[in-house]
């Protein structure tokens, strides 16, 4: 299969020699979801810059060995797709792992080669999502005996080098530059790289993350990993629990984020090339009545 659209495709996670692509254009997170595999260091989302029903870029290279149809719960609130899909890839990287892709409606078929960037499917809103959750693709790689299960996908690691973080320049404060009812996107002052930034016992991390609504968060570390409190903005927000290779899993203190008196949800992910912007999830759709171009400050109350 080719791309209908010219994107360059940037490796961001590796798992025995298989290797995970996400569009320069896109952003990506392995732990901003409530699905066990994304608290076990096993799988990632790709976001493209695309909207729900467009076309997906291919993540991986490989053969495509497996396509099947599963029901999926109705949406929380929103109108979605009565059916998600698993496709199944046999790497071209490494033929003994297969690679799980869900979120896609398929264009290609079995015995279809595919190539990172290469048009894959269109984008599904699955009823497995929440109403703030935007397209995405969602990648594991698993042994060829176990390749569905929601459980078993192999360990993950990050390739992005992430040292050149940048600086917030006024905290939590920045101008709205997209609503809707489901969130509201804040491009926050100061010149932030790559994700919003976090420091665990001092040493800086990008959080991945959806809090407090998760309960725990991940982060990628730009040094070897450690166990310690995790501060944001000089405020705690969590302790470190687990680790593995470049990244740690962060359980959540009893820590609240507010928008103009309202508790928010934040929603956080790393952009390999654009500048990040911080998501703002009201509890219910419609109910933070905020405007484009209005300036807010996320307040943190640990």
């Amino acid at each position: 299969m080719a791309s209908s659209t010219e994107v360059r495709m940037l490796p961001v996670a590796i798992s025995d020699d298989v290797k995970i692509y996400c569009p320069e254009n896109g952003r990506f997170s392995f732990f901003n979801s409530p699905y066990p595999a994304h608290h076990s260091f096993s799988a990632i989302d790709i976001y493209p810059s695309g909207r729900f029903g467009h076309i997906a870029p291919s993540p991986v290279s490989g053969v495509i060995v497996g396509i099947r149809w599963v029901e999926c719960p109705s949406g929380r609130g929103f109108k979605s797709s009565t059916h998600d899909c698993v496709i199944i890839v046999r790497s071209s990287e490494n033929p003994k792992r297969l690679i799980k892709i869900l979120h896609v409606d398929p264009i290609v078929n079995v015995g279809d080669r595919i190539e990172p960037g290469d048009d894959l499917g269109r984008l599904i809103r699955s009823g497995f999502f929440d109403f703030w959750t935007d397209p995405h693709i969602h990648v594991e790689v698993r042994k060829p005996s176990d390749p569905i299960r929601a459980r078993g996908g192999l360990q993950l690691e990050r390739l992005m080098d992430l040292h050149d973080h940048g600086d917030l320049q006024d905290g939590l404060k920045g101008l709205i530059v997209k609503y809707k009812p489901e969130y509201s996107l804040i491009d926050v002052y100061g010149d932030i790289k790559f994700g919003l930034y976090v420091e665990v016992d001092g040493e800086l991390g990008v959080l991945d993350a959806g809090i407090p609504h998760y309960g725990r968060f991940g982060i990628h570390m730009t040094s070897q990993p450690i166990k310690g409190e995790v501060m944001l903005c000089g405020k705690k927000i969590g302790i470190v629990r687990s680790i593995h290779a470049n990244m740690c899993i962060a359980e959540c203190s009893d820590v609240k984020f507010s928008v103009n008196g309202k508790n928010i949800g934040l929603s956080l992910y790393t952009y390999p090339h654009l500048k990040p912007l911080i998501k703002i999830v009201p509890k219910k759709p419609g109910t933070l009545n905020l405007k484009e171009s209005q300036e807010v400050t996320i307040n943190i109350e640990p």
